[in-house]
C-alpha cells in the first residue's frame, strides 16, 4: 500500500476523546501569558506558564508566526418583514486579492455563508451606517452559488468609501460557534493576537493569543530571531471531519504570503525552526513543497494552488534548501519580493515534516484535522498529552491553554 492510500483510508474515528463542554474556555484568562503551558520533549511531559515560553525555546531558533488579523466578517441584515438574515463572510471573489478588496470602492464581491437563506427568496437587503460621520447606504445581494456557498455582491452610496470602513462599522468579530455565546466587547480585543496586521482571517490564530509585549521582548532578549508569516484563517477550521475516512474530507482552501526575508532566514537557520500554531506550520510546510514543484515541473503556474495530497504523491529527496532556492529563484525572475499562493495542504499521520522542528499550539477539537497535524508530530503520544492535558485542568480549544511539542530530528541534532 502507498503512502497516498494509506493516509486516505485514516479513520477519524481513531482521533477522538471525550472533551467535556465544562473544559472548553468561553473566555480567556488575563493576562494572556499567565495561561498554562504544556510541554512534550520527546516523550516526556511538564508544564509550565506561558510568559515563561522563552526558556523552553533553544538558543539560535527561530520563531514563526502568522500575522493574520480578524475581520468584521459577521454582519446582519433584515428583511422588510423583520427576519434577519446572517452574512459571515468567507474570502473575497472581485476584487480577488484581500488588500485589493478591502480598499474597493462602490462594489466588491465575496463568498459567504448565509445564515435564515430560506427567507431570502432575492432582491437587495440594505441598511444605514455612519462612517466618518456621514450616512452610508449598504446593500448586499445574492447572485449565485459557488463551492457550497452563497456568491454576495455588496454595493453602497456614497461609493467613494472603502469596504474595509464598512466591515468596520457593520461588522462582527465572528468568534467560534463551539463557545456557545454571542460575541461581546471583549472579543475585540481577546481575539486578535498582539502582533495582528494583515487583515484576512475570519478565525483567529488562536496559539498566538497567548503572547504579550514582554514575552516577545524576553524572546528578543534571548537573541531568538521571529519572523511571520501570513495565512488567512478560513471558517472551515472550526469544522470536523464528517466522513469516515480522510479521502472524503475536502481540505479548505487558505491564502498564505512569504516575504523573500523569511526565506532567506529559513534557508539560513541551522538551530530549530519553531512554528507558533498550526497556521504557521501548514504556510511553511507549504512552501517547501511549492518549492519542490518548481524543481519537478521548472514553471510557476499564475494561480499557485497546492493539492491536500500532493505530499503523499511525491517521492521528494529535495532540501528544505534546494526547495526555498527555487521559489527564490522564481521570485527573482518575476521581479518580486513577496510569494503568494493557497494552500490546501493536509498534514497527517505518514506527513514527514521538511521545515518545521517545533510546535506551539493550542487543544484542538476531537475529529479534526488540527489534531491529525499534531499526531502526524507526536505520534500516538498525542493521546498521552490529551490525557494529561484533561487530568490537570488545561482549558480547551481557542481561548484555552497552549502546548510547546519538541521532537528530536535525529540523533545528530545537537540543538536540542
Amino acid at each position: 500500500m502507498t503512502l497516498l492510500e494509506k493516509v486516505k483510508q485514516i479513520s477519524i474515528k481513531d482521533f477522538t476523546y471525550d472533551l467535556p463542554d465544562e473544559r472548553i474556555a468561553k473566555f480567556p484568562v488575563d493576562p494572556r501569558d499567565s495561561s498554562q503551558l504544556l510541554l512534550y520533549r520527546n516523550g516526556e511531559i511538564s508544564r509550565s506558564q506561558f510568559r515563561h515560553l522563552p526558556d523552553f525555546l533553544p538558543e539560535n531558533s527561530l520563531l514563526v508566526y502568522n500575522n493574520t488579523k480578524v475581520i468584521r466578517a459577521r454582519m446582519f441584515f433584515r428583511k422588510e418583514t423583520g427576519a434577519q438574515i446572517e452574512i459571515f463572510c468567507l474570502e473575497p471573489l472581485s476584487p480577488a486579492d484581500y488588500a485589493q478588496n478591502f480598499q474597493a470602492q462602490g462594489s466588491c464581491e465575496w463568498l459567504c455563508l448565509v445564515g435564515n437563506l430560506k427567507k431570502w427568496k432575492g432582491g437587495q437587503l440594505s441598511r444605514q451606517l455612519m462612517v466618518d460621520g456621514r450616512e452610508v447606504v449598504f446593500s448586499a445581494e445574492h447572485i449565485g452559488v459557488e463551492d457550497k456557498a452563497q456568491r454576495i455582491r455588496f454595493s453602497w452610496t456614497p461609493a467613494e468609501v472603502r469596504f474595509g470602513d464598512l466591515l468596520e462599522q457593520a461588522g462582527q468579530i465572528p468568534i467560534p460557534p463551539y463557545l456557545n455565546r454571542e460575541s461581546q466587547q471583549s472579543d475585540e480585543r481577546s481575539y486578535q493576537t498582539v502582533y495582528s496586521r494583515i487583515e484576512g482571517s475570519v478565525a483567529a490564530p488562536t496559539a498566538g493569543l497567548h503572547f504579550t509585549p514582554a514575552v516577545l521582548q524576553n524572546i528578543d532578549d534571548k537573541q531568538i530571531k521571529r519572523q511571520e508569516v501570513t495565512l488567512h484563517v478560513s471558517a472551515s477550521t472550526f469544522q470536523p471531519v464528517k466522513s469516515e475516512q480522510m479521502d472524503g474530507h475536502p481540505m479548505h482552501l487558505e491564502f498564505i504570503s512569504a516575504d523573500e526575508a523569511l526565506i532567506r532566514d529559513l534557508m539560513a537557520y541551522e538551530g530549530r525552526i519553531t512554528a507558533v500554531g498550526t497556521t504557521s506550520v501548514r504556510t511553511l510546510e507549504s512552501l517547501y513543497w511549492f518549492g519542490v514543484h518548481l524543481l519537478e515541473t521548472k514553471f510557476a503556474e499564475s494561480a499557485w494552488t497546492l493539492d491536500q495530497w500532493y505530499p503523499y504523491q511525491s517521492h521528494s529527496e529535495y532540501s528544505m534548501q534546494e526547495a526555498l532556492q527555487a521559489i527564490l529563484d522564481d521570485l527573482q525572475q518575476r521581479g518580486e519580493s513577496v510569494f503568494t499562493a493557497s494552500t490546501r495542504l493536509l498534514i497527517a499521520p505518514g506527513y514527514t515534516f521538511r521545515v518545521v522542528s517545533d510546535i506551539i499550539t493550542n487543544f484542538h477539537q476531537p475529529q479534526s484535522t488540527l489534531l491529525l497535524l499534531v499526531s502526524a508530530y507526536v505520534g500516538e503520544d498525542w493521546r498521552k498529552i490529551y490525557d494529561y492535558a484533561l487530568q490537570n485542568d488545561f482549558r480547551f480549544l481557542s481561548y484555552g491553554d497552549s502546548s510547546l511539542l519538541q521532537v528530536k530530528r535525529s540523533i545528530s541534532d545537537k540543538s536540542f
